[in-house]
């Protein structure tokens, strides 16, 4: 055990290794209620909840029986997600004239309302604006949290198309949109968000339509502090992994994440469907070895980023140290968490897409901060969003599999399914919509000068800014290096723009995907099959995505926080 002045504590990894354990443990129960949803069959809730869901189908004139081939899948989700993208704008445009707006807020500017749509319709949850002095609580409850719900079921029915892709043989049909996306949202979010929130409350989350409420402090001093429905939203904003926060300091605040407790039980709720959907896969496909190979890939991943983090963390800076500042890296965190919980939160959220934060990231020593930025680089695949980690997994799945069929001379097969050029197509170009994207976006905004007005730091941390806000929208993600001034018409416009193209460029494809393998008849292994259940294949998922998916970000990491760490230990500041 290292010195707690200075280093990691045995504490701070066993909650880590706690904190891996009861995912383990979740995956089972959680895919259990996952598989029954996928399989349209009747779960506990269905006596209550039944009459609701018909009563839906009946008043919308939809057929939940009649099932869709992945174009019409694909036609019927992108016309959701823009119809719902227009009710949001207009939402928070008229906002300074709609109800429950008791501090008289003005409606959002054009680019501002464009660039939060677009963000919370994609599952990012970007904020370019304070929640607390920007929103309404009509605009928090009716503008946004129904994405919180609405994106994160898309992203779970995506998924289930493409394991029915899998699962099927012989059929061009992979679902029905608007079924799967109905009963994801009644019998899964709603109710666990039900649950969650209330448990929040009594954690000490507050929840009420007040708008201010007035305090003393220990000095005397008077503050007016806002407050409005918090819990409700902290609930489905970690299930759904979706990491928009009331506060504009997110989980960070004591309103959102009062207690070490509650900051914990937060962490496990973002992972709790991911690790599902990866026994649901398996269990799909009929063996569920195949999820647990999945999710032993995804630990594995995840497990080494955290513990990078927290080592980072916790052995703090030398220049400080130097100075007689012993300890660990304490900038931007919050005292109740310490390095460790703040370490592994930061480590869970951007491996979960979810970009909830109770540290500023900005603030991390430069390989902390380098790590968070990575698990988003990897494609949304270290546990990932809900559906959006399962499938973008799944992408790189198939390069392994066919990679391992060049090497080896066999046919490439997955599960069942014969993988062709069409497929590896498909999945080659959903995986370079990020670093295209990414690269790209971070390339343009060093150089213009409405790119280079918003880094409030020079050098090579000026440069992670950029390309850390880059990362986070075409990932889905959310979080930010907070020194970057992302309000501005460039940035707003600029990281809308790679928001949605991360989101729906990489959903088609993954449809297509699942179309593509439905048709397929399916070929039983077989002495000549390349094994996908051992530590042999897992070994081999984890090097793909490192090497596919990760080295590409390599020389744009090496002018970011590599080349900062490096100056940081020869004692040079920016």
């Amino acid at each position: 055990m290292i010195s707690a002045a200075v280093g990691t504590s045995l504490v701070g990894w066993a909650m880590i290794l706690l904190f891996v354990g009861l995912c383990i443990a979740l995956a089972k129960p959680v895919g259990l209620w996952l598989f029954a949803l996928y399989e349209g069959r009747d779960t506990p809730l269905t006596r209550v909840l039944g009459p609701v869901e018909r009563g839906f189908y009946r008043l919308s004139g939809i057929d939940p029986a009649r099932e869709q081939t992945w174009r019409q899948y694909a036609l019927a989700m992108l016309m959701f997600q823009l119809a719902t993208a227009l009710v949001t704008y207009v939402l928070l445009r008229l906002q300074g004239v709609l109800p429950f707006n008791p501090r008289g807020l003005p409606g959002l500017s054009s680019d501002l309302a464009m660039n939060t749509t677009i963000s919370f319709v994609t599952n990012t949850n970007w904020q370019a604006y304070a929640g607390e002095g920007a929103l309404s609580n009509l605009s928090q409850m009716l503008a946004l949290v129904p994405h919180n719900f609405l994106s994160a079921a898309t992203g779970i029915a995506v998924a289930f198309a493409l394991f029915r892709g899998f699962a099927r043989r012989q059929t061009q049909y992979i679902g029905n949109f608007w079924a799967d996306m109905t009963r994801v949202t009644l019998y899964l979010l709603l109710p666990c968000a039900v649950v969650y929130a209330l448990v929040l409350v009594a954690g000490g989350v507050p929840q009420t339509f007040a708008s201010t409420i007035d305090a003393t402090t220990l000095e005397g001093a008077h503050q007016t502090l806002v407050v409005g429905p918090i819990a409700s939203q902290e609930a489905i904003k970690m299930l759904g992994t979706n990491g928009g926060g009331f506060f504009n300091a997110n989980s960070a605040h004591p309103f959102e994440n009062p207690t070490a407790l509650v900051n914990f039980l937060q962490m496990l709720s973002i992972f709790a469907i991911g690790v599902g959907l990866t026994w649901c896969f398996g269990k799909a496909v009929g063996d569920t070895r195949q999820g647990w190979a999945v999710l032993a890939a995804m630990l594995i991943l995840f497990s080494a980023g955290a513990a990078v983090v927290y080592w980072a963390e916790a052995n703090g800076n030398p220049l400080l140290h130097h100075a007689g500042l012993a300890g660990a890296n304490m900038e931007g965190k919050e005292v109740r968490f310490g390095a460790a919980a703040s370490a592994l939160f930061a480590a869970v959220t951007t491996a979960a897409s979810c970009g909830a934060v109770n540290a500023m990231h900005d603030s991390f020593t430069p390989l902390g901060g380098m790590i968070p930025m990575f698990n988003i680089e990897l494609g949304e695949v270290v546990v990932g969003g809900v559906g959006s980690g399962i499938y973008g997994f799944l992408l790189f799945a198939l390069l392994a599999v066919f990679i391992a069929g060049l090497m080896v001379g066999r046919t490439p097969e997955y599960v069942g399914k014969k993988i062709e050029s069409r497929e590896v197509k498909l999945a080659v170009l959903a995986i370079v919509v990020l670093p295209l994207c990414i690269l790209g976006g971070t390339a343009l905004s060093s150089v213009l000068a409405d790119g280079l007005a918003g880094p409030a730091n020079k050098g090579p941390h000026g440069f992670s800014e950029i390309l850390y806000a880059f990362t986070s929208a075409t990932g889905n993600n959310g979080s930010a290096f907070g020194g970057l001034s992302a309000n501005t018409p460039y940035y707003n416009g600029a990281l809308a723009v790679a928001m949605w193209i991360g989101r729906f460029f990489v959903m088609v494809p993954v449809l297509a995907i699942a179309g593509s393998l439905a048709q397929k008849k399916y070929t039983p292994e077989s002495a000549g099959s390349f094994p996908t259940t051992g530590p042999l294949w897992i070994g081999l998922l984890v090097a793909i995505v490192l090497i596919v998916g990760g080295l590409t970000f390599l020389p744009a990491l090496a002018l970011g926080p590599i080349a900062e760490h490096m100056a940081m230990l020869a004692g040079s500041t920016f």
